[in-house]
């Protein structure tokens, strides 16, 4: 089980970095298309299905937070 919830957080992880990261390319460039699709398929994941299968934690409020902590 510790394995699963590893790779679980891991991903979480992941998604989250990649929200950052993305943000910050959009901060520089508004129009940055593959930005764009990072954020939103980042915010999709965040309510997905997928998601609560991964783990018990909020998604939308770990979205939420990160949203708060890029500024957006």
């Amino acid at each position: 089980m510790a394995e699963f919830e590893a790779l679980a957080n891991a991903i979480i992880e992941q998604a989250a970095k990649d929200f950052r990261v993305a943000q910050k390319k959009l901060k520089k460039n508004p129009y940055n298309v593959t930005a764009q699709r990072t954020v939103r398929d980042v915010e999709v994941f965040f309510h997905s299905e997928w998601f609560r299968v991964l783990t018990t934690v909020n998604g939308p409020m770990i979205l939420k937070m990160l949203k708060e902590e890029c500024g957006v």
